[in-house]
């Protein structure tokens, strides 16, 4: 296989695993739906940010040495865990429908990014992604190790960007048609929150059998 064929098959198997649900893409749509397609791309920026950290992490050999020490990984995923459990269990408990109020206030840009960074930092499926299939791409014949880093993080990033900024579109235009449903809107916010928490539960447990 040439490198170009490896590089398309990278892509298929990135655009698979970030096209799916996940933590990433319900902090970003819950995002849009709070504060519109500002605070939506601002949650897909910090997910891409995070992506640079997890290369990062990987080019540095944090990943191998979490893989060789499984405790470390199992209190990622535990951390994730509750994390993410906080975020739901917080629209649970929400007394507004995703700041759909005009009295509510919104968070930020910058804590929305910082908060999608985070995200995608605690994300657990990003470190298994970055253990079993990123390090099969990085060969020395196809030249600096770095550069071809670099070549699959702009890979990952663009991925990322149509996937999730179409998510942050489409919740933009929810978004406008629950401004005018109090109660839809309510019930959003609840299903949002219920999938966190349900993910949350998902990846304690397996975190917990890796003990």
């Amino acid at each position: 296989m040439i490198h170009y064929e490896q590089l398309w098959l990278f892509f298929a198997l990135v655009f698979g695993i970030v096209v799916l649900p996940g933590l990433d893409m319900a902090f970003v749509m819950g995002s849009a739906l709070a504060g519109g397609r500002s605070r939506g791309f601002a949650a897909v920026a910090g997910v891409i940010a995070g992506g640079v950290c997890h290369v990062l992490m990987t080019a540095l050999g944090i990943s191998v040495l979490i893989k060789l020490i499984p405790g470390m990984f199992n209190a990622l995923l535990l951390a994730g865990a509750l994390y993410i459990a906080w975020i739901g269990i917080s629209l649970l408990r929400s007394e507004s429908s995703f700041g759909l109020r005009p009295n509510t206030r919104l968070r930020s840009r910058a804590a929305t990014f910082r908060q999608g960074m985070l995200t995608c930092l605690l994300n657990p499926k990003a470190y298994l992604f970055m253990l079993a299939i990123f390090p099969q791409f990085l060969r020395p014949q196809y030249g600096l190790i770095w550069l071809q880093a670099l070549v699959m993080w702009l890979i990952i990033a663009i991925n990322q960007l149509c996937v999730y900024g179409s998510v942050a579109l489409m919740a933009d235009r929810a978004r406008q048609w629950l401004q005018g449903k109090p109660e839809a809107g309510m019930m959003a916010t609840r299903c949002v929150g219920g999938l966190l928490i349900a993910a949350a539960m998902l990846t304690g447990f397996e975190g917990w059998q890796r003990i």
